[in-house]
């Protein structure tokens, strides 16, 4: 019997029960987001290239496996999985092929099973050591450009701290922790790198890699968002004004973040009464308000909604509200909330992890930039919503 002739008739039969199976896999939760032709990936390739292995006229060419699984890795990285995650997806496949060609394998003999099964996990484990090492080049690559970020930045920030004296201890308090993270596992991956002569891309040292770009990302955030700051303090932001469809804007916000929204499982309910291209603004400034203001909520809300809505005040003044059903805010500190490095705690922390304090100090200042008011209604435990209200012309 022809196996590749049964594995080239059942790969559309194949590819579609992986997907179902990578999607109910609670363990790839990289996948979840994405849609049915991003999970699929280079994987027809991958079969096309077990077809040619397993046809006797061909031979076991597995030129088109290595270059297939090459690109799986690769976009696996962009898509953020981690290395387990796609162990898990080739381990599904694997069952899968032998599930669907399970009853063709057992009319053959046993020495076409012996030979069919072999080849097959063959060109598998061919495929997952060539997507491991692209992954781990891409990782690298990622982490190479973050490296260069940073190095910038810390420039700029050298030259920020010398003339903002008032800042110097907390900075130095919230780049301790995450800076002492990167530095730590950089070097115990270069330590262990130079003991393997540059060839040790274990899954150990995988997550090595993945926690210093972790800490990294989370860094970069912070000192871009102390720059936005201190850029806005220095009066170096001019806004640029043409005329935005807010509705527009405010949709592709809410799609931006809903993945965050879905991880907590909460509903992002969005309600414009605005006509296309009336507001005469910044779009870009008043983009970074509407994210920071639905990815604060998002951040401090554990179950129920994040809900959108903006309107007309009247014929000169426009408003956009979020209101979400966390974890509210103390009216002691409804006063401090836009303040720099202020953050609301919650009952068992401090404050809630991944935040930096500085989002909302940044928004005040957005919104002074744009001539609007932003108002802060709170309740501990019941929520917040915070209402901005700008001129429907942004004069210069």
């Amino acid at each position: 019997m022809d196996f590749s002739q049964v594995l080239a008739e059942k790969t559309d039969t194949i590819l579609q029960q992986w997907v179902v199976e990578v999607r109910k896999d609670k363990h790839i939760e990289s996948a979840d987001d994405l849609s049915y032709t991003a999970i699929q990936n280079h994987l027809p390739d991958v079969l096309n290239a077990m077809v040619t292995v397993l046809s006797k006229s061909v031979g076991n060419d597995v030129r088109a496996i290595i270059v297939a699984s090459w690109q799986h890795g690769i976009l696996r990285a962009e898509q953020g999985f981690d290395p387990e995650e796609i162990a898990r997806e080739y381990h599904l496949l694997r069952t899968v092929i032998f599930e669907t060609i399970e009853i063709d394998l057992l009319q053959g003999s046993p020495v076409a099973i012996f030979r069919a099964m072999r080849l097959i996990d063959t060109v598998i484990d061919e495929a997952i050591a060539r997507c491991f090492n692209s992954y781990f080049e891409e990782r690298l690559r990622e982490l190479q450009h973050l490296y260069n970020s940073l190095t910038l930045h810390n420039e700029e920030l050298n030259r920020l701290v010398n003339t903002n004296q008032d800042y110097l201890n907390q900075l130095a308090h919230e780049l301790k922790s995450p800076l002492a993270s990167i530095i730590g596992y950089s070097d115990l991956f270069l330590r262990q790198q130079r003991q393997h002569n540059g060839k040790n891309n274990t899954p150990a040292n995988l997550e090595h890699i993945e926690r210093v770009l972790r800490n990294g990302r989370h860094l970069l955030r912070l000192i871009n968002d102390i720059l936005e700051v201190s850029r806005h303090d220095a009066g170096k932001i001019q806004p640029e004004l043409e005329f935005t469809n807010v509705c527009e804007l405010i949709d592709n916000v809410v799609e931006m973040l809903e993945p965050l929204a879905q991880e907590k499982k909460l509903a992002l309910v969005r309600n414009c009464e605005i006509e296309a291209s009336q507001i005469l603004t910044d779009p870009f400034r008043l983009q970074q308000i509407v994210t920071n203001l639905i990815s604060n909520a998002i951040r401090y809300t554990n179950s129920g909604s994040v809900e959108i809505g903006c309107q007309l005040v009247d014929n000169q003044k426009w408003a956009i509200a979020v209101k979400d059903t966390g974890i509210g805010i103390a009216p002691e500190n409804q006063t401090q909330i836009f303040e720099p490095y202020f953050r609301v705690g919650s009952i068992h922390k401090s404050y809630v992890s991944g935040s930096t304090g500085l989002g909302l100090a940044i928004v005040a200042r957005l919104v002074r930039l744009l001539q609007g008011e932003i108002n802060l209604v709170s309740n501990l435990g019941v929520g917040s919503t915070f209402t901005v209200t700008f001129p429907l012309e942004l004069k210069i």
